[in-house]
């Protein structure tokens, strides 16, 4: 799907407003969340920093989905297609920063990705997250696409095939960072 061509001032723009709807939802629901489950740390430890795990919060939803961005409806007016931005009541979990949100219960896999979000919250910082997010998706073209999703779906592939081979996700991340992969 073609996206419309931005100028910076646009760009910026989005990226101000994703921002600002990450930090509202994570305010919105953290108060709904609760920490990790002790089965939950123990089974993420081999591959997260203690610190994400204590930090991190958790909320499953039930009668309610996660909405669309309020600005969304700018976005078509810009000349995106509603169809080719994510839909995130169609995702199985989205992180606020440290608040993860699930449309249903948790298995391994996807607490794994959400966390590896979480990591790379951490590491940006959210303005930041924001912006690598953003223009992930204006050079890719899809969700898919996003090098913060690539990132995250890698690892947790990886996690899934050898749930035992202990790796640190927050070495891996920085890497990325490192690499200027994102």
């Amino acid at each position: 799907m073609a996206l419309p061509k931005l100028s910076d001032e646009q760009v910026a723009l989005i990226i101000q407003q994703v921002a600002a709807y990450i930090g509202q939802q994570q305010q919105n629901y953290r108060t709904k969340a609760s920490p990790l489950s002790q089965n939950q740390r123990t089974a993420m430890l081999p591959f997260f920093p203690a610190s994400t795990l204590e930090t991190a919060q958790v909320v499953i939803l039930t009668g309610e989905r996660v909405g669309n961005p309020p600005f969304y409806g700018d976005l078509v007016t810009m000349g995106f297609e509603a169809g080719s931005l994510p839909d995130f009541s169609q995702m199985a979990a989205i992180t606020f920063v440290d608040t993860v949100v699930s449309h249903g219960p948790y298995d391994a896999r996807l607490l794994f990705h959400e966390l590896v979000h979480a990591v790379q919250y951490e590491k940006l910082g959210l303005t930041e997250f924001a912006a690598k997010y953003v223009k992930g998706f204006l050079s890719g073209g899809s969700y898919e696409a996003i090098p913060l999703e690539m990132n995250a779906y890698e690892l947790d592939a990886r996690f899934a095939a050898a749930p035992t081979s202990t790796f640190a996700v927050d070495t891996e991340v920085q890497e990325w960072i490192d690499w200027a992969l994102f």
